[in-house]
């Protein structure tokens, strides 16, 4: 559950290998800090743990709203910000997992695009 993306969590039935490179950015974040980067103990909580990182998603990925377990009432958090829980990564890797959790899934980097990431090379 843990590299679970969160549109599977929020009830989303019809996913794309956009799913698989969020897992992809989990296990690299847990590569780069040797511990699990959202750990929640139910689906709820993996989500919570989700927001507290990443934030709210319904400000920069409007159609989470049409999921069937999103809520409105969720609590909000502001986003803590990935770069102050994967310390010691270079600017380089750091972009390339940011483009890797993305909240909306159309906005995440490809697995073609993430092979020719300049922190691969």
């Amino acid at each position: 559950m843990w590299y679970r993306a969160p549109e599977i969590l929020l009830g989303a039935v019809e996913y794309s290998t956009y799913v698989d490179i969020w897992s992809v950015g989990c296990i690299f974040a847990e590569l780069v800090t040797k511990k699990t980067l959202f750990q929640g103990n139910y689906e709820i909580d993996q989500i919570f743990q989700i927001f507290k990182i990443l934030g709210n998603p319904s400000n920069v990925w409007p159609e989470v709203k049409t999921l069937s377990y999103y809520k409105d009432t969720y609590p909000k958090f502001s986003p803590l910000g990935l770069d102050k829980v994967v310390e010691n990564l270079c600017p380089d890797g750091m972009d390339l997992l940011a483009k890797m959790l993305v909240y909306d899934p159309s906005q995440r980097i490809t697995a073609k695009q993430a092979l020719l990431h300049v922190f691969l090379f």
